[in-house]
């Protein structure tokens, strides 16, 4: 299966439902970028006028996260994928339409053939940043990923 932001949309809508009603869309997926927008809307948003953070997280993750799937997928093994932590910053509100943009494709492939290779888990961080309509960055997110064969 080609990974095409409209499955990943459809992924959304059946597998994360919270992320799906506040908005969250991908919008791009290549080898080694993933775009997903989210507008500022009442159901999103926070008692300061301006979208919750958690929003802004799943947002975040799922530009992450969906490189790291994609991935996967592409080297039809059995690989578990797991957020061992995360961090991030805000440097403006988010209001508008919010777009977050990975470009750590090129972090997963090393660490998926080391966890392929000896069968021990990986870790590898990658960062996806907000940008609002105006092209001024809102919050920056870093999450840590590991990969790890399955039965091992």
């Amino acid at each position: 299966m080609k990974f095409t932001p409209a499955k990943l949309n459809s992924f959304l809508m059946l597998k994360l439902p919270s992320a799906w009603l506040c908005g969250v869309r991908v919008k791009k997926i290549e080898e080694e970028t993933c775009t997903v927008k989210v507008r500022h809307r009442r159901i999103n948003q926070n008692p300061f006028n301006s979208m919750y953070f958690a929003v802004q997280a799943m947002a975040a993750e799922l530009s992450t996260g969906a490189l790291v799937m994609s991935k996967i997928q592409k080297k039809n093994q059995k690989i578990s994928m797991l957020v061992a932590q995360n961090n991030s910053s805000f440097s403006k509100k988010a209001t508008g339409k919010i777009t977050f943009s990975c470009h750590d494709g090129q972090k997963i492939e090393a660490a998926i053939q080391r966890t392929l290779e000896t069968g021990e888990g990986q870790t590898f961080w990658m960062t996806s940043k907000g940008y609002n309509e105006e092209g001024v960055e809102v919050s920056s997110f870093n999450f840590e990923w590991t990969v790890k064969v399955k039965g091992s």
